[in-house]
């Protein structure tokens, strides 16, 4: 949005198929047809009421304040436009909070409350309002909410148990605030560090994004999808489809995606997500070779309503179908851009500000241009997503029902999360540190809980989360906590200039941080990025900024070892001082616990076990997925030049050291070949042969050695996170399908192939066979 996540044994239930789609997902509760009570309420409804119910307007314009794009402090609901609002204007929905700040849970609830007693009291029909917000590393938008990291962070974990969990408090404290629709999580995959949003992302890989995309909506929804229990919320998956991977790099600029691509790599994180019963999507705010998203009803209606069968509310982002408009040029008229929009699919506009959808929309179908049908299958959607949300029952949650918000359960269980994210890269022998050292803490980032927690924190950009964050530790005072004031010097070095763009900094004293280095034993250099998100956090440059790497530079020059903590919500280029230092650890975005689970790893207390979720770049022109095609390797293969296009990455997807090592052995397959309807069970002993306790990310990478669409070197196709204490050995076991090693192929069917395969576990390597070909479905083409 445009203002304002031992045996084992893994069982592969072919996520990635497209094949008959309603048979699986029938199960969920809100997939079944709308109740008498929707029917016969759908019946009694005016055109006027329809179309008011797919309209949703942001808080500041039913607010009192100068104009709708300013409200008033304190916040105060301005009770004539919100009756102009859903009397007048019928509308179904309000979303965002006010001055694009966070509230207080009495406030929200005191504005919940207000608007459905309106809505629900005074309205011809008595149809509640439904509330949405962007919660998408917590509750988002409510003071004393708990904040777990964002999403690249989760991803880290390559724990589900973490992630469901930390989505689960997030539901819990979503709904103490009144509100009980989440536009979360994102689904779109962090495959371009140039993107300002990778951060929001699971990460570069298909399979581990839908296995967390998975666990985070069964924390917001529950096992069984109850929406209705006042501990969930609907969640709402973003951004249908291929939105992450833009030409240039820059938020809501056009996209070129072979229909192979999009649906190999882009579409079966949402195919997971709709088995897994979420209740809404939100649409592209961009192009993909040339059309709108919001204007596309191929990808809209045939691939997502109809191939996917997904029969959920589907609702625009920010301000979308005047984009077709005003930017992307394709509707002459904004009527004209409602028309497109709705006849793709579209079921709620996220207007914001004004209710000219509403006019037009009812124009377009006196006029014949738009269906009654089309609005009917529309808002038959919307009011069935307020039935299973109980708001028919009960409009607004009490606040005096959620003892546990802001808990200390739920604090610990953020920094339980923060801890397993963080992932160290480098390690020349000298952590953890030893207590009672003298440390030089200094960076932009190493006393501002702005850039711990980044955007959509408190607000939109997170540039008010010190506002409302002061209870919590910075690394710095974390730092000082664990190693003692007195044994901790701060030289900040290099600032952030919050007055001007977030990227700007500016240099204080590199000559004091020189002295205070020479004075330390060990210096802790916290650089990375400043809080941005969409539009605004576009870039030029994938490096450090001059003045950081200055910092780096001038810190190692002292002699001392030097541990780089990156704190960034995606991979700055850092090839020119990264052998300057000593040992290098990424934070991510870990949210307000940040500090103290940094702290924890740095001096051993906590054991790291984070792994990255994308390839580290080592150069500006060497951005490259761990499952690229072996062409971007020609300088490895036998009778090649070396033409230095060597395959250069900083840092290896799926890589992170620990505190012990662990050792793997005895790969065994369970046969070494399978036709395509049987299963093949792999297993691996994995033994901490290390002097300390720690967790380990067991990774199962398989590659098709040859095919006839041109494989991946390897993709990852399965996971899991086991403890080990020193000596221990565990058994892992994962059990695969040939279905889970199938590709796209050219005529777009789901298709395995007989031949030689290669796992991947560790160190280890074998193969088997599949004995014959298959394909597992026919789809028609969409781009």
């Amino acid at each position: 949005m445009f203002r304002k996540y031992l045996l084992i044994v893994v069982v592969f239930s072919g996520i990635l198929s497209c094949e008959n789609p309603d048979s699986r997902l029938m199960e969920a509760s809100f997939l079944t047809r709308p109740t008498p009570k929707i029917e016969a309420l759908l019946a009694k409804m005016t055109l006027e009421e329809k179309v008011g119910q797919m309209a949703q307007v942001t808080l500041d314009v039913i607010t009192k304040g100068e104009s709708v794009y300013v409200s008033n402090e304190p916040l105060e609901l301005d009770i004539t436009l919100v009756k102009e609002a859903i009397l007048d204007h019928k509308v179904g929905s309000i979303l965002n909070t006010a001055n694009n700040r966070a509230r207080t849970p009495e406030q929200w609830n005191a504005i919940v409350s207000e608007i459905q007693d309106i809505a629900v009291n005074q309205s011809r029909l008595g149809i509640p309002v439904i509330y949405g917000i962007d919660a998408i590393h917590g509750t988002t938008y409510t003071a004393g909410a708990t904040f777990v990291p964002q999403q690249i962070g989760l991803a880290a974990t390559w724990n589900r148990d973490l992630v469901r969990r930390g989505a689960e408090i997030t539901a819990y404290e979503t709904r103490a605030s009144g509100i009980p629709w989440n536009f979360s999580p994102v689904l779109d995959l962090g495959r371009d560090p140039r993107f300002p949003r990778m951060w929001e992302t699971f990460g570069e890989d298909t399979y581990l994004a839908s296995e967390m995309g998975k666990q985070m909506i069964k924390g917001y929804e529950g096992q069984k999808n109850d929406v209705s229990k006042p501990t969930k919320v609907a969640s709402t998956l973003k951004h249908f489809l291929g939105y992450s991977v833009p030409y240039t790099g820059k938020d809501r600029t056009p996209a070129h995606i072979s229909e192979m691509e999009l649906r190999e790599r882009h579409l079966p994180t949402f195919q997971a997500a709709v088995e897994a019963g979420a209740h809404s999507v939100m649409i592209n705010s961009g192009i993909i070779n040339g059309i709108p998203v919001h204007a596309n009803r191929e990808i809209i209606t045939n691939l997502l309503k109809g191939e996917l069968g997904f029969k959920g509310v589907v609702v625009t982002d920010w301000k979308d179908i005047d984009n077709l408009h005003f930017r992307d040029k394709v509707a002459a008229t904004r009527k004209e851009a409602v028309k497109m929009a709705i006849n793709a699919g579209i079921d709620m506009s996220m207007i914001p500000y004004d209710y000219d959808f509403c006019t037009y929309l009812v124009e377009l179908v006196k006029e014949g241009e738009v269906s009654m049908e089309r609005i009917d299958d529309a808002v038959r959607r919307i009011l069935t997503l307020k039935d299973e949300l109980g708001l028919f029952e009960q409009p607004v949650t009490s606040l005096a029902d959620y003892p546990n918000f802001g808990s200390k359960d739920f604090e610990l269980a953020a920094y339980d999360v923060a801890s397993e994210a963080i992932t160290l890269l480098k390690n020349d022998g000298i952590l953890p540190l030893r207590k009672g050292s003298k440390i030089l803490v200094t960076g932009p980032n190493a006393h501002s809980m702005r850039t711990l927690n980044g955007g959509w924190s408190y607000s939109w950009q997170g540039e008010k989360v010190e506002e409302f964050a002061g209870s919590y530790h910075t690394i710095l005072e974390a730092i000082q906590s664990q190693a003692g004031a007195s044994n901790v010097e701060f030289v900040e070095g290099v600032a952030y200039n919050h007055e001007g763009k977030y990227w700007e900094d500016e240099v204080k004293d590199l000559d004091a941080v020189i002295a205070a280095a020479k004075r330390a034993d060990y210096v802790v250099l916290c650089l990375g990025e400043n809080s941005y998100t969409e539009k605004p956090g576009d870039l030029h440059d994938l490096s450090l900024s001059a003045n950081q790497l200055n910092l780096a530079k001038a810190a190692a020059s002292a002699g001392k070892p030097v541990i780089l903590v990156l704190n960034e919500g995606r991979p700055r280029l850092i090839s020119s001082i990264e052998h300057q230092m000593q040992g290098v650890l990424q934070t991510y975005l870990p949210g307000n616990y940040g500090g103290d689970a940094l702290a924890a790893v740095l001096f051993g207390e906590v054991n790291p076990s984070g792994k990255l979720p994308y390839t580290y770049p080592m150069f500006g022109n060497t951005l490259v997925t761990y499952d690229h095609k072996p062409s971007e390797e020609q300088n490895k293969m036998e009778g090649m030049y070396d033409y230095e296009s060597d395959f250069a990455v900083q840092y290896p997807f799926g890589f992170g050291l620990s505190y012990t090592e662990f050792d793997y052995s005895d790969m065994e397959f369970s046969r070494g070949s399978i036709d395509p309807d049987e299963t093949l069970s792999i297993s691996v002993s994995v033994t901490n042969v290390g002097n300390v306790e720690g967790k380990e990310v067991v990774q199962l990478y398989i590659s098709d050695l040859f095919a006839s669409v041109t494989p991946d070197v390897k993709r990852l196709r399965g996971f899991e996170k086991i403890s080990l204490k020193p000596g221990e050995t565990t058994r892992v076991s994962f059990e695969i399908s040939a279905r889970d090693v199938a590709f796209v192929a050219r005529d777009l069917s789901w298709t395995v192939e007989a031949g030689e395969y290669e796992v991947n576990i560790g160190e280890l390597k074998s193969r088997f066979s599949i004995t014959e070909s298959k394909t597992f479905n026919q789809v028609k083409k969409i781009l």
